[in-house]
């Protein structure tokens, strides 16, 4: 069906189906608001922010548990490192105090080997300190990042509750307008519901508007005194449309004529 004009193939029905199709017009609006409000639901938005925060914590808490991983490889071959310096000293210090060694050339180097044993262990015993400081500030890390993956857990679970709930709570109201709905067209006459749908697919959701005071209520135009006067002219059961907006203008009790 091409769009009817004022003057071109028009559609003859009754004004109380008219006022109808305003009903069922209000009815697709509030179907449209509760379609926003279930994509724009604040959870779902919460939800995705939680996620993403989720992802980061998650390859923090790998890529922290992966150092202390590998920090504790550093402090096992350390601290073997000091075990193996300090048996080393004490094999010497046992030769040295069972008098082992008389030449005294070899006693001097034995003394030598056994100060320059104490400072490498010293040093090494520094180095492990180091290291286990190193560790016990990662997994300080770990138990932060772990505690807050769980808290996240958390939040995302209770979060998704509410989700759920409250989509229920949308589509069961959907459900019952969409119902309404159904029995408000399947009442009207076919050829209405059918211009009705085209306009409304073409203009945001809106197919028809009242005229009130002389205005469209679809686009918010006031009409010229010529189109008002068209529409004056015009059988109340003839379909008239907005020439501004191109919506079905149902005239009501204050239109304005």
């Amino acid at each position: 069906m091409g769009d009817r004009t004022l003057q071109e193939d028009p559609l003859n029905v009754a004004l109380a189906d008219q006022w109808r199709l305003l009903d069922l017009q209000a009815l697709d609006t509030r179907i449209d608001q509760l379609a926003h409000r279930r994509r724009t639901l604040p959870e779902t938005a919460t939800i995705a922010e939680l996620a993403v925060r989720r992802d980061q914590v998650r390859d923090l808490l790998v890529a922290a548990e992966t150092e202390d991983s590998d920090i504790a490889r550093d402090q096992t071959k350390a601290e073997a490192d000091v075990d193996q310096v300090r048996q080393r000293a004490e094999r010497d210090q046992k030769r040295l105090d069972a008098g082992q060694v008389s030449s005294p050339k070899e006693l001097e180097s034995l003394q030598h080997e056994i100060a320059s044993l104490a400072k490498r262990q010293a040093d090494l015993e520094d180095a492990v300190l180091e290291i286990m400081e190193r560790r016990e500030a990662a997994q300080a890390r770990i138990a932060e990042l772990t505690a807050e993956r769980d808290r996240i857990a958390a939040d995302l679970e209770r979060t998704e509750a509410a989700l759920a709930a409250a989509t229920a709570e949308i589509d069961a109201e959907t459900e019952k307008v969409g119902g309404e709905r159904a029995t408000l067209a399947g009442g009207l006459p076919g050829e209405l519901v059918a211009l009705y749908e085209k306009v409304r697919a073409s203009s945001n959701g809106l197919g028809a508007a009242a005229l009130r005071r002389g205005r469209c209520e679809g686009c918010r135009m006031e009409l010229s005194t010529t189109d008002l006067n068209k529409v004056r002219a015009t059988p109340e059961d003839e379909v008239v449309r907005c020439e501004e907006c191109r919506r079905i203008l149902v005239r009501v009790a204050d239109s304005g004529l």
